[in-house]
């Protein structure tokens, strides 16, 4: 599989909820606005540390993490 794109909509969802921006999670994660946008946008990974960090921060149950962080996109033109 080719470099999966995930769908982090539901993470987007949820820090806007608790925090009310990307920039505060950077921070709180200690890390640069610029690095949690590419995260956020697939154009690199969280490592593992992160994912359980931000569950920390956001108040996101271990047993949530694949819907957070993990849903692949489905493509316009594929069926599920």
């Amino acid at each position: 599989m080719e470099n999966p794109e995930i769908n982090h909509d539901k993470l987007k969802g949820r820090i806007k909820e608790v925090l009310g921006t990307q920039s505060r999670l950077a921070t709180e994660l200690g890390i640069d606005d610029t690095t949690i946008s590419n995260k956020i946008n697939s154009n690199t990974y969280f490592t593992q540390k992160e994912i359980l960090k931000i569950c920390s921060i956001l108040n996101i149950s271990f047993s949530n993490i694949p819907e957070y962080f993990f849903k692949l996109k489905v493509r316009e033109n594929e069926q599920n």
